[in-house]
């Protein structure tokens, strides 16, 4: 029987995108350094890589869920000519407000709440309690909390859209939005996950 396995979720925006505005087109897509030979190092160091997101501009009718399809598709090729690839990707397409009625309800999903990663979880085998959160914005390190997960990292400080710390990077002192570390981007987020997976992993 195959054991259940940690996994990093990762949140989209500031993780994977440079943050210079909403990403809604592949040729918006624009990788922070280093972030593919992070993921790499990652896989390499045995975690399964997940990408969590809401998606509220298809509830607002501001692309459908078809262009979300060939952004998510033109991610995941962009990511194989780096060298990199992620296990899987979960979004939330809904809004308790929606204009668009196919996607109005409050549901299980929309990050903070835990629900993708819970999903996540069943599809793929993960060990949630093993597990860790790598994310932008402070409703990432509370559905990585409500899921039970091992650690939660802030990333993005220096984009301005994460919560600033008080200690030094990726240190958890002084912390923003409850998280365990802060870190400025997604490179400085695996080192840091890296140089700590033998407690993470204990």
């Amino acid at each position: 029987m195959r054991s259940a396995r940690p996994a990093v979720f990762l949140g989209r925006d500031s993780v994977f995108h440079d943050a210079r505005g909403e990403l809604r087109r592949p040729e918006d897509l624009a990788w922070p350094t280093g972030a593919a030979h992070a993921l790499r190092a990652l896989r390499r160091a045995g975690w399964l890589l997940v990408l969590v997101s809401n998606q509220p501009g298809i509830a607002r009718g501001l692309f459908g869920p078809a262009a979300y399809d060939n952004l998510v598709s033109a991610l995941l090729a962009d990511l194989a000519r780096h060298g990199a690839a992620l296990d899987s990707v979960y979004h939330c397409p809904h809004l308790p407000d929606a204009p668009l009625a196919a996607w109005r309800c409050q549901c299980a999903c929309r990050l903070p709440a835990p629900g993708l990663l819970r999903r996540a979880a069943r599809d793929l085998d993960i060990d949630l309690q093993a597990s860790l959160m790598l994310g932008e914005q402070p409703r990432d390190i509370q559905a990585g909390r409500a899921a039970g997960l091992a650690t939660c990292i802030l990333v993005g400080a220096d984009t301005g859209r994460a919560v600033p710390g008080d200690g030094e990077p990726g240190v958890g002192v002084g912390v923003g939005a409850g998280a365990d570390a802060n870190c400025a981007d997604l490179a400085q987020a695996a080192h840091w996950v890296l140089e700590h997976a033998g407690r993470l992993h204990a």
